[in-house]
């Protein structure tokens, strides 16, 4: 354990493969992301480690030779925990944990460990808990968790049945309670966003730690938590924002990650349907990120995944403050130039001036290009009402209904 300003961090190593499906770059990305998010969980990593193969080992996940080097350095530096950056079978999680001898988790549990910190609200903490379950369930025989041990009355563990087998029981009951109350609360959620009149929704949604809490917070003058950290809000937090005198509702989501845990998409149903619900996207980017090239991918696969990819979608560039090209010296005739090297500018002539007036470049904490910001926010908010709701013009007394333009002041 590592103490740091009155904070306990568990000595960690990291380990991950190089495959035909993940060259040498691509693993050293998903490591870096991999070292904040143990981190972020309370973990200090003090190594990584990485092997080339052709697929991973399927009973220890790396070979032989590189699970003695991890072996013998777990012996020499006091590691608590080992984390693989894949989801491992309950039958390598079990095989590693033997040899190893110290705690073994990988990418996903990591993710849902660090939902379980974050959850605030009942509904949020219920959702993360139903993940947790169904990520046990298959895994109860290594974990060994004796989840409840006074179970009186009816129900009580029967002739031949063993120990581990009533945990499982105790699991799915436990899964099928939590499946019924996400289902009411689900069902009172979706009144309330019935409830919430005819105002045009707007959903700020991008990769996980890229401002999107710290933008909420600028637009609606509210108080969102937001943290230099991974996953910092997970309550979908919902506000009425008036720009210009057009009120909107402008809704918060869960940040988005590769390689998201299926038991979470399925958990956080209702907060996605925020996103499926709602009428303009503002698809959050920090551009200063090395890959937000691939964040975008990965948002928008998800996107379309949960049937939200088809809406209209402002792409809002936020970071710009932090965003530093890297430089080539006027007599380095080796280097060759990359899109690292690219300025704001050049990243603008690039694939994204196709998409038009649907991009923004911002600084949502240092509040830079917000007016440019809130006008197009605006324009997009104003089409999609007029085009929705010709006749219904009670909302917006000071725009005609019929061209939806400012009435002239007398």
């Amino acid at each position: 354990m590592i103490e740091k300003e009155n904070i306990v961090y568990e000595r960690s190593v990291l380990i991950g493969v190089v495959t035909q499906y993940q060259d040498e770059e691509k693993s050293k990305e998903y490591l870096d992301e991999l070292e904040f998010l143990t981190y972020t969980a309370g973990g200090e990593v003090i190594k990584r480690f990485s092997q080339k193969l052709d697929t991973p080992n399927p009973k220890t996940f790396i070979g032989t030779g590189k699970m003695e080097e991890v072996l013998n350095f777990i012996k020499d530096n006091d590691i608590d925990t080992a984390v693989f950056d894949d989801e491992l079978s309950p039958a390598q999680q079990k095989n590693i944990e033997r040899i190893l001898k110290c705690k073994v988790v990988d990418r996903t549990y990591l993710i849902l460990d660090i939902f379980a910190q974050r959850a605030k609200t009942s509904y949020a903490s219920t959702q993360v808990e139903l993940a947790q379950y169904e990520y046990l369930l298959p895994r109860l025989a290594g974990l060994w968790t004796h989840l409840e041990r006074q179970r009186g009355g009816i129900g009580m563990r029967g002739p031949g049945e063993t120990e581990i087998e009533t945990d499982r029981r105790i699991v799915r009951d436990k899964i099928t309670l939590l499946k019924k109350k996400l289902k009411t609360i689900d069902k009172q959620m979706e009144v309330q966003r019935g409830n919430r009149g005819q105002l045009v929704r707007v959903a700020l949604v991008g990769y996980t730690n890229v401002g999107k809490s710290t933008l909420m917070n600028v637009i609606s003058k509210s108080e969102v938590f937001a943290e230099n950290k991974l996953f910092a809000t997970l309550d979908t937090t919902v506000r009425k924002v008036v720009i210009r005198n057009l009120p909107l509702l402008l809704t918060d989501t869960v940040g988005f990650i590769r390689k998201l845990p299926t038991q979470l998409v399925e958990s956080f149903k209702s907060t996605l349907d925020e996103v499926r619900e709602s009428d303009l996207l503002l698809h959050v980017v920090d551009i200063s990120h090395p890959n937000f090239e691939d964040h975008i991918a990965s948002v928008n696969q998800i996107l379309d995944e949960i049937e939200g990819g088809d809406k209209p979608t402002l792409m809002v560039f936020n970071k710009i403050d932090a965003y530093k090209p890297e430089k080539i010296e006027e007599d380095d005739l080796v280097t060759e130039k990359t899109t690292a090297h690219n300025t704001l500018k050049e990243w603008k002539q690039t694939w994204m001036n196709r998409l038009g007036d649907d991009v923004l470049f911002i600084s949502a904490i240092n509040k830079e290009n917000m007016e440019d910001f809130r006008k197009k926010v605006y324009e997009a908010v104003r089409k999609i009402h007029i085009t929705r709701f010709p006749y219904n013009n009670f909302l917006y007394p000071d725009y005609d209904k019929y061209t939806g333009e400012l009435k002239d002041e007398d």
